[in-house]
C-alpha cells in the first residue's frame, strides 16, 4: 500500500465494520476469509474478513424494527458514540450477505434462516436474486427482511476490535470488528467481484500463511487472528467476546526515515513523536506489531 507523507491531501475518514465468522472445524476452531480482488484499488489481493463501509441505508431508522435484541442506544453505549451505533451491526451483516453469501438472521421460526431450503447443498435461487440486488443497490436489506419475514441477528454479533487506518493510505477507514457463529445451515461464497476466493482457515495457520509470505494481511487481520487463536471453540469465543466492556481505538503511524517506511503501533517507540532508533522496515501488509484488542493482548 502507497502511503502519502508529506500531509498535502487530507484523505476522508469512513466508518466501516467486519464480522469474523467462526465455526468448529475437525481439528479446532476455523475462521473464514476472503481474498480481495487482485485490481481493487485498495489492499487489492489481500485476505481479509467480510466487511466494508457502513452505507447511509444501514443507518436508516426503520431498521432498528428488524433488529433482533439489539437497539440503538444499546449498540451506541457499547462503542462509545452518542447515535447511530447499530449501523455498523447491520453494515458488517450486509457486506457478510454482499461478499459472502452469508446471511445472519432469524426466520419466523426463531431459528437463523436455512437459505437452502431444497437440502441441495446450494442457496435457492431467490436468494442469490436477493443478494444481488442488495449488493447492486437496487433492494435494501430491511426490504429482504420484510418479503422474508426476517429479523437480522445483531444479538449474536459481538464488537471486540476497533481499528482506524493510517494517516497517508489512499483510503482511510474507522473500522469495527465483530465476532458470530458462521450458520451451520448456509454455505459462504465469495462473489467473484469485489472478493475473488474464499477459505476456511485455523487462525494460527493463517497467521503461519501470511508470515511465510503465502499470504497477505494487514496488521488489523494479524491482530484479530492473534486474538482469536487463543480459544479452541465458538462457544468459548462468543463467551469470551460478549464479556467484552472495553475495546481500545488502535491507530497505526506511518514513519519516514529516509527511505524506509515503518509502521508504529500505540506504545511502541517513536509512535508519538519522540527519537527512534529503526529496525529493519515494518511490511505494512504483515506486521501486527503489539496491539490490543477487547480480549486483551493479541500477541
Amino acid at each position: 500500500m502507497a502511503f502519502d507523507l508529506s500531509g498535502a491531501a487530507e484523505v476522508q475518514m469512513r466508518d466501516a465494520a467486519t464480522v469474523v465468522l467462526a465455526r468448529d472445524g475437525a481439528d479446532g476452531l476455523e475462521v473464514f476469509m476472503l481474498k480481495r480482488n487482485m485490481n481493487s484499488d485498495f489492499v487489492g489481493g489481500a485476505y481479509v474478513f467480510p466487511g466494508g463501509a457502513v452505507d447511509p441505508e444501514d443507518r436508516d431508522d426503520d431498521l432498528e424494527a428488524v433488529c433482533e435484541g439489539r437497539t440503538d442506544a444499546d449498540a451506541s453505549a457499547r462503542l462509545g458514540v452518542e447515535e447511530g451505533g447499530l449501523a455498523y451491526w447491520v453494515a458488517a451483516i450486509r457486506e457478510s450477505f454482499e461478499e459472502a453469501g452469508v446471511l445472519l438472521a432469524y426466520d419466523r421460526s426463531g431459528k437463523i434462516v436455512d437459505l437452502d431450503g431444497d437440502g441441495d447443498g446450494d442457496p435457492d435461487g431467490r436468494w442469490f436474486e436477493h443478494r444481488s440486488a442488495v449488493d447492486g443497490g437496487t433492494r435494501r436489506l430491511v426490504e429482504v427482511c420484510g418479503a422474508e419475514g426476517l429479523r437480522l441477528a445483531v444479538d449474536g454479533m459481538h464488537y471486540f476490535a476497533h481499528w482506524v487506518t493510517p494517516a497517508g493510505a489512499p483510503r482511510r477507514y474507522d473500522t469495527r470488528f465483530f465476532v458470530a457463529a458462521a450458520p451451520a445451515g448456509q454455505t459462504p461464497l465469495h462473489d467473484d467481484h469485489e472478493v475473488i476466493a474464499n477459505e476456511w482457515l485455523r487462525p494460527a495457520d493463517g497467521l503461519a500463511r501470511a508470515l511465510a509470505g503465502e499470504l497477505t494481511m494487514l496488521p488489523p487481520t494479524i491482530a484479530s487472528l492473534r486474538a482469536v487463536q487463543q480459544f479452541g471453540t465458538v462457544a468459548e469465543l462468543l463467551s469470551a467476546a460478549q464479556a467484552i466492556t472495553s475495546v481500545p481505538r488502535i491507530e497505526p503511524r506511518v514513519v519516514a526515515v529516509g527511505e524506509m517506511v515503518h509502521i508504529l503501533m500505540p506504545g511502541e517507540p517513536g509512535y508519538d513523536g519522540e527519537p527512534f532508533e529503526p529496525g529493519d522496515p515494518s511490511d505494512w501488509q504483515q506486521v501486527s506489531g503489539q496491539a490490543t484488542t477487547g480480549f486483551g493482548a493479541s500477541s
